[in-house]
């Protein structure tokens, strides 16, 4: 398993507001649903910032998200390990695959593929950036 992105998942109350704001920093949306926006810098596109108002989909807003090659492999090592998962695997409407699993800090971490089928795009909808 390769780790391709680690984004901090930030909450956020406005998310035009946010982007105005980390826009003067130089960072672009490259992601927004509404509920989840992926900032990313234009000459660096894995550096990104993730902001959400809730997650759509999940009964807690993440602290961080870890994008993976294969969500499968790292979602059967965390339960092997006996981490204590906080949203189970499922596929999303948005095209990633994801679970959150909290790690010794009580942090919760949402780690996510992207559904081939839906390409590579190195941002996640919905953490990461997606989602």
């Amino acid at each position: 398993m390769r780790v391709r992105r680690v984004v901090p998942d930030i909450q956020s109350d406005d998310l035009e507001e946010t982007r105005t704001f980390y826009g003067l920093l130089g960072l672009e949306e490259v992601m927004n649903l509404g509920w989840v926006m992926t900032l990313a810098s234009p000459s660096n596109p894995t550096a990104q910032l993730i902001f959400m108002t809730h997650d759509k989909t999940a009964p807690v807003t993440p602290d961080m998200s870890i994008e993976v090659d294969d969500v499968d492999a790292a979602y059967a090592a965390v339960l092997a390990g006996g981490a204590q998962i906080a949203r189970p695997l499922q596929d999303e409407e948005w095209g990633v695959r994801r679970f959150f699993v909290k790690d010794p800090n009580g942090r919760i971490v949402n780690v996510v593929g992207h559904q081939a089928s839906h390409g590579e795009t190195g941002t996640e909808t919905g953490a990461s950036s997606d989602g």
